[in-house]
């Protein structure tokens, strides 16, 4: 297989996860007098954010409570960023972009954020520069976020690559192993640093499982 990319997920694949995002979530529910329990949060981890606080609310025809729902998470999230000591890559992230880069590969990461958290995130992590990360894509910059492929898509056409059996997707959620199925991806890898565990993973059948991103290169 050429692989010419690897579109990495955020949150969970690439960036530790302490639970901030689950927080965020719950808080901003609390907000308007509802309890969401932290594994029905997890298990909407990868969607865009507006379209799971929208899974999660008793009344998914009440659009204006899911705006506002959307604003306080986005609120909640990105003091949670600005601030959080342990903000931080996981282990081999960085390792893994630069030996790939040295392979020729192109790094994108793409996410179930808007762009002002995503930016939040890379300006703490200082990988808003192109010798790290060549293209960022945020679900607010496609018509649909996850499962659909309009993301990868974006990336793909931003890089002029046309096959899309030369791009690996990896993530850490079920939709991003949708993601990368619906996008046509030659490879489509989960690992188990993030939201859900790897009994959950293999339900979605991945063509790989790793615990760490230190397996990946190999892989490839």
């Amino acid at each position: 297989m050429n692989i010419q990319l690897v579109v990495f997920d955020i949150a969970g694949t690439t960036v530790r996860d302490t639970g901030l995002v689950a927080r965020a979530f719950i808080d901003a529910f609390g907000e308007f007098n509802m309890d969401i329990p932290a594994d029905a949060v997890n298990h909407v981890m990868g969607f865009r954010k507006v379209d799971a606080i929208k899974m999660l609310v008793p009344d998914d025809s009440n659009e204006e409570l899911i705006a506002q729902i959307h604003e306080a998470f986005i609120r909640n999230i990105l003091e949670l960023y600005k601030s959080a000591p342990d903000l931080e890559p996981l282990p081999y992230a960085a390792e893994t972009f630069q030996q790939l880069k040295q392979q020729g590969i192109k790094i994108a990461l793409n996410t179930g954020f808007t762009r002002s958290v995503t930016n939040a995130v890379l300006k703490r992590l200082q990988w808003n520069t192109p010798d790290i990360i060549d293209v960022v894509i945020c679900s607010d910059e496609v018509p649909e976020g996850r499962p659909h492929p309009y993301m990868l898509q974006a990336i793909m056409q931003q890089l002029h690559i046309t096959e899309s059996k030369a791009v690996v997707k990896v993530g850490d959620t079920r939709v991003d192993v949708e993601e990368g199925r619906n996008a046509g991806c030659g490879l489509v890898i989960s690992v188990t640093t993030g939201a859900y565990t790897r009994p959950e993973l293999e339900l979605y059948k991945p063509d790989h499982i790793i615990d760490s991103l230190a397996e990946l290169p190999a892989l490839l």
